[in-house]
């Protein structure tokens, strides 16, 4: 497929990453790199020393660099960033967390390349550390969620745009089958899952509480937690302490999210705080699997509740027992409400139609800069 037409020229679009985590943030970022790279527009990833980022952009074909970013104020880390940029021929600078978006962001500042950046959560921006958004001519959103918290610290509404995560149709589509997944996990009955790194703010405790609601009616039920992250040891833990270990699989990190979508019977997200417009969400959907979220962030922008799939309070177990429960008992209006979430998802949150969106914003970006 040829680069779609805009008014910039297929410079090199850096992207950088401080943060040494993984999961719906690196991934996003390296679907796009991947996608930039499919359509003309050469992509780069700098990232710390030591960060997973690294290891899974050079499986999936991303060039990368590495820069050490120690702090706001590494002068070392924008030196390094300012000749990076120099050097490599990049004509776009697209920063994803607080450290990076300084340091890039004065870097390529200074040398008059324009900067984007990125905010993936829902956590509140006090208007004392909204200055680094100052550095970035457009700032994406994942949702009017976040939109909205961005604008509330003070930065300009003309500079905010919001473009959730885009869904890999390639990978996320109706034919996926999950009957191997299944025939691996010994899955026989209904299968529930949370897909997501394991940390406190996706509500894995509440997850357990309500498994236990729902394996009262139905002990036939399994209930899957994939994904890795630092709370890993801690949910496994209380898996033992509730005496779940025969009916909760911990599967770890898995590929072949997909099949794994496929494979449940119910989708869960049940975040409790910081949540932005999930990935998750859109995928299971996709694969047509029901799905139950939280009001949290920009879930209730994905779950319209009884018309795509269901809501329910954070933090709230005994809710979100009711609504899986409510799931199971009913599997064709279940079906329904992941068909219509499917034909959103399809029709709207493709990766090729938020990239279409995320070109825009990068050409406005270029044309702030080249006015100045």
């Amino acid at each position: 497929m040829s680069a779609p037409s805009g008014s910039i020229d297929p410079k090199v679009i850096l992207h950088t990453e401080s943060s040494l985590g993984f999961g719906g943030q690196e991934l996003r970022i390296l679907a796009e790199s991947r996608w930039l790279a499919a359509h003309g527009r050469p992509a780069l990833l700098a990232a710390q020393p030591g960060a997973r980022v690294l290891a899974e952009a050079e499986r999936a074909g991303v060039p990368t660099v590495t820069v050490p970013m120690r702090g706001a104020w590494d002068l070392r880390a924008v030196v390094a960033l300012r000749r990076l940029i120099r050097t490599r021929a990049v004509g776009l600078v697209h920063t994803h967390s607080s450290i990076d978006a300084w340091v890039a962001g004065v870097a390529a500042r200074s040398l008059g390349v324009p900067v984007v950046r990125s905010r993936h959560v829902s956590i509140a921006i006090p208007r004392r550390r909204a200055l680094v958004y100052r550095l970035a001519d457009r700032v994406i959103t994942s949702g009017e969620a976040v939109a909205a918290i961005v604008r509330g610290a003070g930065v300009p509404a003309d500079r905010v745009v919001a473009i959730g995560p885009g869904l890999d149709t390639t990978r996320f589509h109706p034919n996926v089958s999950g009957a191997g997944v299944r025939a691996e996990l010994g899955l026989r009955g209904p299968a529930v899952g949370l897909v997501a790194n394991i940390r406190g703010s996706k509500g894995h405790a509440y997850f357990l509480d309500a498994a236990r609601v729902v394996l009262r009616e139905r002990p036939d039920a399994r209930f899957l937690i994939v994904g890795d992250g630092i709370g890993f040891d801690d949910v496994r833990r209380r898996v033992n302490e509730m005496a779940l270990d025969s009916r909760v699989v911990m599967t770890g990190f898995r590929r072949d999210v997909p099949e794994v979508m496929a494979a449940l019977d119910v989708l869960v997200l049940p975040s409790i705080k910081s949540e932005a417009v999930s990935q998750v969400i859109p995928q299971a959907l996709a694969v047509g699997t029901p799905v139950v979220g939280s009001t949290v962030g920009g879930t209730p922008e994905l779950i319209r509740d009884g018309e795509t799939g269901r809501l329910v309070p954070p933090a709230d177990a005994p809710a979100l027992a009711a609504a899986i429960l409510d799931l199971l008992r009913d599997p064709a209006h279940a079906r329904a409400l992941a068909r219509r979430g499917q034909a959103m998802v399809l029709s709207q949150h493709s990766l090729d139609a938020t990239m279409a969106r995320t070109l825009a914003v990068y050409e406005a970006a270029s044309a702030v800069r080249h006015k100045n």
